[in-house]
């Protein structure tokens, strides 16, 4: 249950860099609710993060975390804001999911 609310963290770390991400472009109201979105999902995403670290170890559960929000707004970067997808970027992400596995197994 621990590692679901760990993911559920690092989801909600993308979805907060996701709403900021829309904040460049969004106008009136519109920026107001996605600034809003991101107040909401930075503090559920800190809150699940510390629920986490309850019962995992900080040494794992912050560098998944981390993992996971990077990862996933590199993801959020190309499939929504049309950043660039190199070979590179898909390569050095690639070691990334897979040092966030190694944590897991270890840990």
């Amino acid at each position: 249950m621990n590692w679901i609310i760990l993911i559920l963290a690092g989801l909600m770390e993308v979805g907060f860099t996701f709403c900021l991400g829309k904040t460049k472009t969004a106008t009136g109201h519109e920026l107001a609710w996605w600034w809003v979105g991101f107040l909401v999902a930075l503090s559920l995403s800190m809150y699940l993060m510390a629920k986490a670290a309850e019962r995992l170890p900080i040494g794992t559960v912050y560098p998944v975390w981390t993992g996971i929000g990077a990862v996933g707004a590199v993801i959020v970067g190309i499939v929504f804001f049309n950043e660039p997808a190199t070979f590179w970027r898909i390569f050095f992400i690639t070691t990334l999911i897979l040092s966030i596995i190694g944590l897991k197994i270890l840990g």
